[in-house]
């Protein structure tokens, strides 16, 4: 029987051992190195991706636990780079390095569907679990706040 997923709106057949990390399914199968290897035990949240809509670490997900779910990437987050957090970050300056940026954007991006309007103690207590090496933490914030105003006024 095959297995598969779908991804970022595509299915994609899976033909590799059922203990793989989703994160190496995703970077070395299908080439969506958008998701980051950090710590590898799920700790700093550089790997986080939606499954079925819920944020997860894809370092730590084999992917015998999701067949036949649906996975976002930040590549899928919006076909354009356009999503309101994207463009929150930029326009808060959020990124200097980079590396953990797409695994805080997908973790935002899950907090904003189950809470459209949180509060800054909601937003830092959501995101405590991704780190930041360079420590924008308040960036971070300011931009999640800013985004979840943006996509308000667009419902």
């Amino acid at each position: 029987m095959k297995q598969s997923m779908i991804i970022n709106g595509t299915t994609h057949e899976i033909n590799v051992d059922n203990d793989m990390p989703l994160l190496w399914f995703l970077r070395d199968e299908l080439e969506f190195t958008g998701t980051k290897f950090g710590c590898g035990m799920g700790l700093c949240g550089a790997c986080t991706v939606h499954v079925n809509g819920q944020a997860i670490r894809s370092c730590t997900t084999p992917i015998s636990s999701v067949i036949n779910k649906e996975i976002t990437t930040i590549e899928g987050l919006s076909e354009n780079g356009d999503h309101a957090l994207q463009k929150a970050w930029l326009n808060n300056n959020v990124p200097q390095c980079g590396y953990c940026q797409a695994g805080q954007i997908m973790n935002a991006a899950s907090l904003l569907a189950v809470n459209p309007a949180p509060t800054i103690q909601e937003i830092e207590t959501s995101m405590q679990g991704n780190i930041c090496r360079c420590g924008t933490y308040q960036r971070i914030t300011k931009a999640i706040a800013e985004a979840a105003d943006t996509l308000s006024k667009e419902a």
